[in-house]
């Protein structure tokens, strides 16, 4: 492993899915009677020991707003990551802005989250270029991929000093014994293959409460985005409850 512990970090999209489901109509997206806030809850995950805030601001605008995006880069004290379509736009808010790091991740406008990899082999000249002049402003980049021998290769030619193995078939095979096996093992050799190639491994989608006693062990895991379990958390036990146990579950 790259570090001595595996860095979390936290998906607040859902926070912002809540906020939406109101005040979706309302032309500002903070103050007065407008709530949750999903910058107040990430300085709340932040003191509770997340090491980094992750977003998503999708072309559609369905949670996340991008008035969110530049309000958490001014305000957050960890790292910033902003998931996005590998699309021009997306490319121009981001080199606005300038979190810390993008992760480029397919985008489908009917999916609820993320569902699947990114095509990096099929799509190679536009991601490298996405990645190239992000990296230009120093923007760190990482992939969101399946634990593909294709796409981890296409990935480390392309220079992204990340990838981000997409858990979510493994998570959705969890109670399934004999399926689960496979696509745990997928998983590792992934990591193995994407350590080997000089990618920094990061991974997430789906991960929660139980299958963390498992997906620990992948080797060579830099960090885990999280998200919906962790907000689900929280809405009974609250963000700093939520935040502080999946920390002392991810320790090896």
């Amino acid at each position: 492993m790259s570090n001595a512990r595996i860095l979390l970090g936290v998906n607040i999209d859902h926070i912002a899915t809540l906020r939406q489901a109101r005040y979706r109509e309302m032309a500002d997206n903070c103050g007065k009677m407008i709530e949750p806030d999903p910058v107040f809850l990430s300085l709340l995950a932040e003191k509770a020991g997340a090491d980094g805030i992750t977003v998503h601001p999708r072309e559609d605008q369905r949670h996340v707003q991008r008035g969110d995006v530049v309000r958490l880069r001014s305000c957050i004290q960890t790292r910033l990551n902003m998931e996005m379509a590998a699309t021009d736009d997306m490319l121009n808010f981001a080199l606005e802005v300038k979190p810390d790091s993008i992760c480029i991740v397919p985008e489908n406008r009917e999916e609820v989250s993320t569902e699947g990899g990114l095509e990096v082999a099929g799509n190679y000249a536009r991601i490298e270029r996405i990645t190239k002049e992000a990296q230009a402003v120093g923007i760190e980049v990482s992939l969101f991929i399946d634990p593909v021998v294709e796409q981890i290769e296409a990935s480390s030619r392309i220079g992204a000093e990340f990838v981000e193995l997409h858990t979510g078939a493994y998570a959705n095979a969890y109670y399934e014994a004999s399926e689960r096996k496979v696509e745990f093992h997928r998983l590792i050799e992934g990591a193995k293959l994407a350590h080997d190639n000089g990618l920094v491994v990061n991974a997430g989608h789906g991960i929660n409460y139980v299958n963390i006693h498992e997906v620990k062990h992948i080797p060579h895991l830099n960090e885990l985005n999280i998200g919906h379990s962790i907000i689900s958390r929280s809405v009974v036990y609250g963000i700093d409850e939520a935040v502080r146990e999946m920390v002392s579950l991810m320790g090896i």
